[in-house]
This record gives C-alpha cells, structure tokens and sequence, in this order.
C-alpha cells in the first residue's frame, strides 16, 4: 500500500526521483511499467501498470460512446505516456503534462494506496487551504465506519 507523503524535486530534463519507499514497493507489488497521467492536468498521476490496466478494465464495460468516459480518456491520454523507472529510480514527466502541473522544483509525492499523486508544493499547501477538511466530510467518512 502506497501512503503519506515524502517531498523530492523535480530535475532539469523533467525526472521525478521516486522516493526509495515508494519504488520498492511498487517494483515488488507491480514491476516497473507505468503510466503517468492526469485528469485535470493540476497534478501528475504516477500507476503501476497493473492497476493502470485494471482501471482500463473497468473502463472497457461502458458503452464507448458514453460521454464520461470519452472525457475521461480524452483527458488521460492527453496528458498520459508509459514509463517506466531508469536504473536510478526516476521517472520522466513529459512536457505537457509537467507544463500544466507546475513540475518545477520541490514537488509533494503522496501515497494514494494504489498510486501516486505528485503536486507543485505550493499548489498543493493551496488546494489544501481552498479545500478544507469540514464536518460534512468527517459525517461522510463515519457512515464508512472511519
């Protein structure tokens, strides 16, 4: 299970370095295949392939002329290429998708149980601000027993 959050940085040719707990893991569990995308292009999503193809599964039982799904894979592919970890454990954020994201700098690697979810640092510490934690939510998480 992929969780928390460790900080790294984003290099100048557009490398995230995968934080050491987080590769070894997903390499055990899943191998080194895997699919960087985004669904808003305000973060990078990082799948093992695996899981990746398990979405895609899923995916494959609606009707391909359902609009959601067109949207959906609109926006993964736009935004979305295969990967894999080089041999120091990095990952390549292509172009587009490191534009629209804000993958400069320090970045904010977070553990999303079966993926993970790269922010811009201070886009994140925004959302964050933007969207709180409220009473809604923790009445929501107690019907779940949480």
């Amino acid at each position: 299970m992929l969780r928390g959050n460790i900080a790294a940085k984003i290099d100048d040719k557009g490398r995230l370095k995968i934080p050491t707990a987080f590769r070894t893991f997903i390499e055990q569990e899943h191998g080194a295949q895997l699919y960087v995308t985004s669904v808003t292009g305000d973060s990078v999503r990082i799948y093992p392939m695996p899981v990746w193809m398990a979405i895609e599964s899923k995916l494959a039982r609606m009707p391909s002329t359902h609009p959601v799904r067109a949207r959906f894979f609109d926006r993964v592919n736009y935004f979305g290429q295969q990967a894999e970890f080089d041999a120091q454990g990095r990952v390549l954020i292509h172009g587009r998708l490191r534009e629209s994201a804000g993958m400069v700098g320090e970045v904010d690697v977070l553990g999303q149980y079966d993926f993970l979810e790269v922010w811009n640092h201070e886009r994140f510490l925004a959302k964050l601000q933007r969207e709180p934690f409220t009473d809604d939510d923790a009445r929501t998480l107690a019907e779940f027993g949480i």
